[in-house]
């Protein structure tokens, strides 16, 4: 599939398995954030949208002012952090190389290997979503 040329109702027909939507403030830079950080793929990138994959999954990031008629945009807080709570992992990343390429100040966990065989670290967004990546130990 085309993600820069797919018409909306298409790519939404498409969608399978488990599906993850981030709001954020300002989606040019959550998804610069994405990229340079982790090497993830961006496409059809603008003010209120962009698709985000990793391997076969996709993250959508929407903007605000694209939720306004949803009730979960009434529930965020006025303040960062956004994300409190959850921990997305990016699985098969190489965490010391993205804690290279991050601002030190968003490295919440540096570089571990863990009891659970994987070596990981734990990096906040501009928009305060915890991305974990991790690669075998």
């Amino acid at each position: 599939m085309d993600y820069e040329t797919v018409s909306p109702p298409d790519f939404g027909r498409s969608l399978t398995g488990i599906g993850v939507n981030l709001l954020c403030r300002d989606v040019r830079a959550m998804a610069g954030f994405l990229q340079s950080v982790f090497g993830l793929e961006v496409f059809r990138l603008s003010d209120d949208f962009a698709i985000i994959r990793h391997g076969g999954m996709l993250v959508q990031l929407h903007s605000d002012a694209t939720y306004r008629a949803h009730p979960l945009l009434g529930l965020l807080p006025e303040l960062p952090p956004r994300g409190a709570g959850a921990q997305i992992y990016l699985f098969g990343l190489d965490p010391d190389a993205a804690v290279a390429r991050a601002d030190p100040d968003s490295v919440i966990e540096p570089p571990a290997d863990k009891p659970h065989g994987l070596r990981e670290a734990t990096i906040l967004s501009p928009e305060g979503y915890a991305f974990s990546p991790a690669c075998p130990s």
